[in-house]
């Protein structure tokens, strides 16, 4: 009988919740880009880091910090690929650590959307952002968690790249600390209350 102990067994572990998450934050590597509008997904994961005490180590494709929280496992990656390239270190790791889609959150700007604007989805197109696209076309799949972080497009014709790798506004630079916080919060929430949860608590927020 011991077979059957061993079925039973096995079928009650892949019935257990994944407790491992892949937390992606999208921007550029260099001091030239820290503090610009394209690098929000870096932004909220190094406030993250600070505020839990944890730091970032150097590693393959990127930056990983490791965040334990109630018997989750929280990876925060900053890939240093380039955003072009964000799809390479997020196939890589998702592989690495065995972790399924639905388990990975996507943070990234978005110039559709007002400053400071929280869209979680559970899946979309790239919406013209570059990063998603790399992530999509790597992935063959449009279907992972995504947080949107609004930017706006306060920007004149012709002007997209240079306001999108521009620094924040003083004003922006003072609303961006209760977003963060609110950021670090959807994080926490997304690996505890689940991706619904988190949808229904934080959209609109």
């Amino acid at each position: 009988m011991n077979w059957l102990s061993n079925l039973f067994k096995k079928q009650k572990q892949e019935r257990l919740p994944m407790k491992k998450f892949l937390i992606v934050g999208l921007g550029n590597i260099g001091s030239e880009y820290a503090n610009t509008r394209h690098n929000i997904g870096f932004k909220i994961l190094d406030f993250l880091a600070n505020k839990e005490g944890i730091s970032f180590q150097t590693v393959k494709l990127g930056e990983v910090a490791e965040l334990k929280i109630k018997g989750r496992t929280l990876l925060l990656l900053k890939p240093n690929t380039y955003m072009n390239l964000s799809g390479k270190a997020v196939k890589y790791w998702l592989e690495k650590e065995n972790i399924e889609k639905e388990n990975m959150l996507v943070i990234t700007d978005d110039l559709n959307l007002a400053f400071g604007t929280i869209r979680i989805k559970t899946k979309g197109s790239d919406g013209g952002h570059n990063g998603l696209k790399n992530i999509q076309l790597l992935l063959n799949s449009t279907e992972y968690p995504r947080y949107r972080f609004g930017i706006s497009d306060a920007f004149k014709k012709g002007q997209q790249v240079d306001y999108v790798l521009g620094e924040w506004s003083e004003e922006e630079k003072e609303k961006l600390k209760e977003r963060l916080e609110i950021s670090s919060e959807i994080i926490k929430s997304f690996a505890l209350a689940g991706l619904n949860n988190t949808m229904n608590t934080y959209n609109g927020k």
